[in-house]
């Protein structure tokens, strides 16, 4: 996207009341629905249920380890971020990792992810963190997605791996 398109997004939020503010245990519901929304988005609507998500942000956003961020547009959730405070020696200590990042559909390329890694930085300063971590997406598939973190100053490491036990 040029220049002139992004800028031309953004203004269509000229008018409208943005605000960014850290999580609360009681945005468990509203985080829950905004991560349905994007787990079923990459399953194919084959995501875990409403009620099962309702019920991980509940336990997630209890936790001491857990912070993250909710974008709103005129009072209305329209992204979330969530970070998980991590330890590593290869990391100098404390760091934060980026688990879940979402803009909705509608509202993606009017700047609200920047202002969701802004408050994660923030976040991440407070409390002492060196540095923030996401997974690298799979490529070429998730390519546009590895263009915004590198927009926003993260540079590419190697991906990351999973086993379930």
């Amino acid at each position: 996207m040029s220049l002139v398109d992004y800028l031309a997004r953004c203004s269509e939020l000229a008018d409208r009341d943005i605000s960014i503010r850290e999580l609360t245990c009681e945005d468990a519901p509203v985080v829950a629905k905004l991560l349905h929304e994007l787990l079923n988005e990459l399953a194919k609507e084959d995501g875990p249920s409403l009620p099962t998500l309702h019920r991980a942000a509940e336990e997630v956003l209890r936790s001491d380890t857990v912070d993250g961020a909710l974008a709103c547009i005129d009072g209305e959730p329209v992204g979330v971020i969530m970070l998980n405070e991590c330890m590593a020696i290869y990391a100098g200590g404390r760091f934060g990792e980026i688990t879940e990042l979402y803009v909705s559909p509608a509202d993606r390329s009017k700047g609200i992810a920047p202002l969701l890694i802004d408050a994660a930085i923030k976040i991440g300063r407070r409390k002492g963190w060196k540095r923030l971590e996401v997974g690298a997406p799979d490529q070429p598939a998730w390519a546009r997605t590895l263009r915004f973190y590198l927009r926003e100053g993260f540079e590419e490491v190697g991906p990351r791996l999973r086993r379930i036990i």
